[in-house]
């Protein structure tokens, strides 16, 4: 019997590896579920398909390229939100938008969409199939683009035509998955070569683009006596095995950062798209290396702009320069950034009080416990500046959030994915109360399909970031308080283990329990609402601004919150200063 279009494409997505499909199933998906049925490829039965685009975001992340689906009409515009976060972390993803049948296209037929319209703008590809003679070309297309641009897929496919008979291209149906070698030209490398050993004092900051890169960074900084920053994506690769390393910049990040990157004469930006130009400095000279030209000078104004792989540049690059002897500028900057580090562990020291247990004690203790290989899974918000700020990149450990998108509720889906792709891996998903609300009915998803996420909840009963951001803005903050249900009952009536954790001294045996399950666990930890998380950079309006909130709310009669907030971050405000 032959085969039909569903059949073909899932046979050409095994040929490509691809292990899962992340789905809802529904009336134009059918014949793909069942061809996948047919097949080696496990069907993901999510939820919600915004979970299924997380989770399909997260194993392309970790393994490369990750395939969603979602039924015509509300079930691929479930996606989006995952969709668009996969495109911006230039993840390698292939969608599968099923669509009503072709023949009642244009007629505002039920739960018609156009998918054209729909995912342009978080795609590098987004085709429409409708006959048989276009599947296979389209398809090693659409995963050629994904793997090659590092992004978004999408192929359109009406119902009807799935379940057409398969027609054979003459054209390839296989992938390539090439690795070529990029760096800049000789004379490029010559004149950067020039003006680092002109530079006195040099400071290097890395994102994710310098992941495969840290024995090269860390042998440059050493040969230029430079600190090395980095960005929240390229922490777990380059804190690492890193002696002259000083942390984050950025909204999450540490001043020590900060002020290395503006004291340096020279910066050196190796693989990163850091988004945040007020942290950027404007007086000295900046150098960016990308493997991608459109992103050089988008962030800051440039001495040098080059193109290419931030390891291969580096080992090119090393022959050329002549190592620093004097060792004050990065010595300086090292002992600062002690300084920081040791004011944070003020915060792990006073580990608080029953229902407003500080935060950063249940991640610092939290990354003393977990695993030297774990994934982390972070939620947007407060939840992020907790796992920049105190887990500690070990090189085995991974960390996986919405860092480009933004978007709340990502840790418990991705953490899904990433316990689908890597079972023998520890999974955690660091989540808040406010994001795990948003997508709660996919704790089931971890049941069903047995996996041994632990889910830590830190709990502060407010979408904590936005209260600080209207705080910040001189606004009392309004519609932030969240009163949630007992997420611990939740997870047992999802199936497995829940726990409440009201006081600080519970805390890190309720870690070790959780951490130590055979099993799915939700930890449902009370942390203080009024921890403040302040960026390195604190700006005199953003002074006023805490101040003015601060009034309105003793004004407001809400004086026992005021005294609260300033009690519980006082020792980082002094830190600042």
């Amino acid at each position: 019997m032959a085969k039909n279009i569903a059949e073909q494409i899932v046979e050409m997505l095994e040929n490509a590896n691809v292990k899962r499909i992340y789905a809802v199933t529904g009336d134009s998906l059918n014949h793909l579920n069942v061809a996948v049925k047919k097949s080696s490829i496990q069907w993901i039965h999510v939820r919600h398909e915004e979970v299924g685009a997380y989770a399909a975001a997260a194993e392309a992340e970790l393994d490369g390229l990750a395939v969603c689906a979602g039924s015509c009409g509300p079930g691929h515009v479930h996606l989006i939100n995952g969709v668009y976060e996969a495109h911006r972390s230039h993840v390698p993803m292939l969608v599968i938008a099923s669509t009503i049948p072709s023949d009642e296209m244009g007629m505002d037929y039920f739960q018609e969409t156009n998918t054209i319209k729909l995912f342009d703008d978080c795609s590098y590809y987004n085709q429409m199939i409708t006959r048989p003679e276009q599947v296979q070309r389209t398809f090693q297309t659409a995963i050629q683009h994904a793997i090659s641009k590092k992004g978004v897929a999408v192929i359109g496919l009406p119902g009807d035509v799935s379940e057409l008979e398969a027609q054979e291209t003459t054209t390839s149906t296989q992938i390539f998955k090439t690795n070529p070698l990029i760096r800049p030209s000789d004379d490029e490398l010559k004149n950067l070569a020039t003006l680092i050993n002109e530079s006195k004092k040099v400071t290097l900051y890395c994102g994710i683009g310098a992941a495969e890169a840290n024995v090269e960074v860390v042998q440059l900084s050493q040969v230029l006596k430079a600190p090395v920053g980095y960005s929240f994506r390229g922490k777990m690769a380059i804190q690492p095995n890193n002696p002259n390393e000083i942390g984050l910049t950025g909204l999450l990040g540490f001043p020590s950062a900060y002020h290395a990157m503006h004291d340096a004469d020279l910066v050196i930006l190796l693989g990163t798209d850091f988004p945040y130009q007020k942290f950027m400095p404007v007086k000295n000279k900046i150098v960016q290396i990308d493997e991608s030209p459109e992103r050089l000078g988008r962030r800051a104004k440039l001495e040098l702009g080059l193109t290419g792989d931030v390891k291969q540049t580096i080992m090119a690059l090393l022959p050329m320069l002549n190592e620093k002897k004097d060792v004050d500028f990065l010595n300086e900057q090292l002992a600062f950034y002690d300084k920081v580090k040791e004011n944070q562990l003020e915060y792990v020291r006073d580990s608080g009080k029953e229902d407003a247990i500080q935060p950063e004690y249940v991640a610092h203790t939290l990354d003393q416990l977990a695993k030297k290989d774990a994934i982390f899974t972070v939620d947007t918000g407060m939840c992020c500046v907790w796992g920049a700020r105190f887990i500690t990149g070990t090189g085995e450990r991974k960390m996986l959030g919405s860092f480009n998108h933004g978007s709340m509720a990502n840790a418990m889906p991705m953490a899904i994915g990433a316990s689908l792709s890597h079972p023998e891996k520890q999974v955690i998903a660091m989540c808040g109360d406010g994001g795990l609300s948003m997508l709660l009915g996919d704790m089931a998803t971890i049941f069903q399909y047995k996996l041994p996420v632990k889910l830590i909840v830190f709990n502060n009963r407010t979408l904590g970031m936005v209260k600080l951001e209207m705080e910040v803005g001189g606004m009392p903050d309004n519609e932030t308080d969240m009163i949630n249900p007992d997420f611990a009952l939740v997870a047992q009536a999802m199936g497995y283990p829940g726990k409440n954790v009201h006081k600080p001294e519970e805390v890190e045996n309720a870690i070790k329990e959780c951490l130590d399950q055979d099993g799915p666990y939700l930890l449902n930890i009370f942390t203080n609402p009024n921890a403040l998380a302040l960026p390195p950079k604190i700006e005199l309006d953003q002074v006023l601004g805490m101040t003015k909130s601060m009034a309105q709310l003793m004004l407001g009669g809400k004086m026992d919150e005021v005294l609260e907030t300033v009690k519980s971050n006082y020792k980082h405000i002094k830190g600042l200063l």
